[in-house]
């Protein structure tokens, strides 16, 4: 994302009872407090840097990542960022009508109201595809068959710009230079081995994205991580409903009947659908689309999708032609988030979501009923509001933590500054006991040094 010196930021961490918002002082890594913002750990009018920063959130992050079961949100801001990286901008955003015809003035009124209502300011295509296929549906109803095949097949180009402009943004990573290619990668890898690598005992990190693109599983391939999902198969997987809390484990040499958790597993869920995902007939599968490919219809070409086009790709909402199971399989997917983030001892980490989904945020209201819950938002920005408004309504300030502004979320630095490293693990532990012994039996200074004002020595608090 650009780096802006002007942009304002927004903590909220550990003991902080309101929102601290810090601006740079046009210095280089170099911050002050807003006007009117007061904290607890830095004085008025005192400049601060990343160090101070880094001492007050890298280490609440790190013990929140350890909750006994954490999970990861990510939205359309993880795209934009990997794509700014590699590109110098920010991923392809769909844009147009749904349709030129006599309909679409109807059309847009009617998603704008729909967004207003979910507390949007503008409406977005998934706003405009949602009421044309409502639309479509009462031409349907009503015998009106020539608008209605008129209509049906707007959506059907539509969804086919649509599913481009996700592909030019996958793209538009895969054919950067090299450099910055292999940069953006390795930020999204690093990125992703901070919440992956959870402690043997832990339950496994969730993953869940309102993304079609395959960016992070495009990551996990490169950090070797193994993602569990629904779909079962290898040559052309299918999605199931029936889940099994399937896991991997493994068997220590000399040792039997004790297996272990496989460390890099991770589940997986895209809540919207995906580019590669196809109804064929009464199932779901995913089709063999490289990740970069300029085109989905080549990939249609095969026994079985030979009659599948743009109009059954499983993009949210999506179009498919039976509409008895037009919410299928959405439901099962985000049965999965509220089964996941509802339930004690959770943490969830948000990161590029807008909080513009309502059916998300629903679940997000619920997960924080529950008081040993916590949530972590952090963004790049908030430009209309939306995360500070749902912050202020869901009125749970304990349970909530802040982090939004390019200081703080900009995905180079909270990669390199505030999330904990990508391996804690026994060791770590084991060295920080071991640091605490040796410190506990060095020798402290004589009791006329180091002493303060009072007459305490400053060793003697440690």
């Amino acid at each position: 994302m650009p780096k802006t010196t002007t942009q304002k930021n927004i903590l909220k961490v550990r003991d902080d009872h309101l929102p601290v918002c810090f601006e740079s002082t046009g210095e280089k890594e170099e911050f002050t407090l807003c006007p009117g913002s007061k904290a607890s750990w830095v004085n008025e009018g005192q400049s601060f840097s990343y160090k101070e920063l880094r001492s007050r959130v890298e280490p609440w992050l790190t013990s929140l990542f350890q909750s006994e079961h954490l999970s990861l949100l990510a939205g359309s801001g993880l795209t934009h960022a990997v794509h700014y990286i590699a590109a110098g901008k920010t991923a392809t955003d769909m844009t147009g009508a749904v349709t030129a015809g006599e309909d679409n003035d109807k059309i847009i009124i009617a998603a704008k109201d729909s967004a207003v209502k979910a507390g949007r300011e503008q409406s977005n295509i998934e706003d405009q595809l949602r009421v044309a296929n409502e639309l479509l549906r009462g031409l349907e109803i009503i015998g009106e068959d020539a608008r209605a095949t008129m209509l049906r097949n707007d959506i059907d180009t539509t969804l086919q710009r649509f599913a481009q402009s996700i592909l030019t943004s996958e793209t538009g990573i895969a054919k950067a230079d090299a450099p910055k290619r292999e940069q953006a990668f390795n930020t999204l890898v690093t990125f992703l081995m901070s919440f992956a690598s959870r402690s043997g005992v832990r339950d496994r990190l969730n993953i869940f994205t309102t993304n079609y693109d395959r960016l992070i599983e495009a990551g996990a391939e490169l950090a070797g991580l193994h993602l569990l999902d629904r779909f079962l198969g290898n040559l052309m997987p299918i999605f199931r409903s029936s889940r099994l809390d399937l896991d991997m484990h493994y068997n220590p040499p000399g040792i039997r009947g004790e297996p272990r958790y496989l460390e890099g597993v991770t589940r997986f869920t895209k809540l919207h659908g995906s580019v590669d995902w196809v109804q064929t007939e009464k199932d779901i599968r995913r089709i063999g689309l490289p990740f970069g490919a300029e085109n989905v219809d080549p990939y249609l070409k095969a026994p079985g999708l030979s009659s599948t086009s743009a109009l059954a790709l499983m993009i949210y909402p999506n179009a498919a032609k039976d509409r008895e199971t037009s919410d299928y399989p959405y439901v099962e997917l985000f049965r999965d988030l509220a089964a996941a983030i509802c339930r004690p001892n959770s943490t969830l980490v948000t990161y590029g979501y807008s909080f513009g989904d309502e059916h998300i945020n629903r679940v997000i209201r619920d997960m924080l009923t529950i008081p040993s819950t916590h949530l972590v938002v952090v963004s790049y920005n908030d430009p209309q509001g939306r995360i500070m408004k749902t912050y202020e309504e869901l009125g749970r300030d304990s349970q909530i933590s802040l982090m939004i502004g390019p200081a703080l979320s900009g995905l180079q630095t909270l990669t390199e500054t505030f999330l904990p490293k990508a391996a804690i693990d026994k060791t770590t532990f084991r060295m920080s006991e071991l640091l605490k012994q040796r410190f506990g039996s060095e020798p402290h200074p004589a009791p006329t040094e180091n002493k303060g004002k009072d007459g305490v020595s400053v060793d003697d608090l440690i």
